[in-house]
């Protein structure tokens, strides 16, 4: 199965142990799903971790040097214009039709959860996967 992680699921998966979305990221390395994300996701999810949590650069380095073997970091080609409210979050869903992901997995309810789904990708929380996967 291929899935697309935006960065709120990355920071709940990285910063609170028993975190839904930790467990699920577990669960996902261990039925061996591709994981994706892009360049962009990774320098928004540093630049919180450094601005909310106050991490150092250090600290928000090594946390993705330990996320991001299990991930596939690809380029998305194709720029798109689906978030009108918040067009930064183009990028996820862009991701998401570049590595033709089954789901785009996010907390996001303003904009992205709104949307249930782009393209037949199928946009859900953490917890909605969970329950697909048992």
């Amino acid at each position: 199965m291929k899935i697309t992680v935006d960065t709120n699921f990355l920071i709940s998966a990285t910063q609170w142990d028993n975190s839904v979305a930790h467990k699920l990221l577990m669960k996902l390395i261990k039925v061996d799903t591709e994981i994706f994300t892009t360049k962009d996701i990774i320098e928004e999810f540093i630049e919180i971790l450094e601005r909310d949590f106050k991490h150092t650069k250090e600290e928000a380095n090594s946390t993705v040097e330990k996320i991001l073997p299990l991930m596939k970091l690809i380029e998305s080609k194709e720029k798109l214009d689906v978030i009108k409210n918040d067009p930064d979050d183009n990028k996820i869903i862009e991701c998401a039709v570049a590595s033709n992901s089954k789901y785009v997995i996010t907390y996001d309810k303003k904009h992205l959860l709104v949307l249930k789904e782009y393209k037949g990708i199928k946009i859900i929380t953490p917890e909605e996967l969970i329950k697909i996967l048992n």
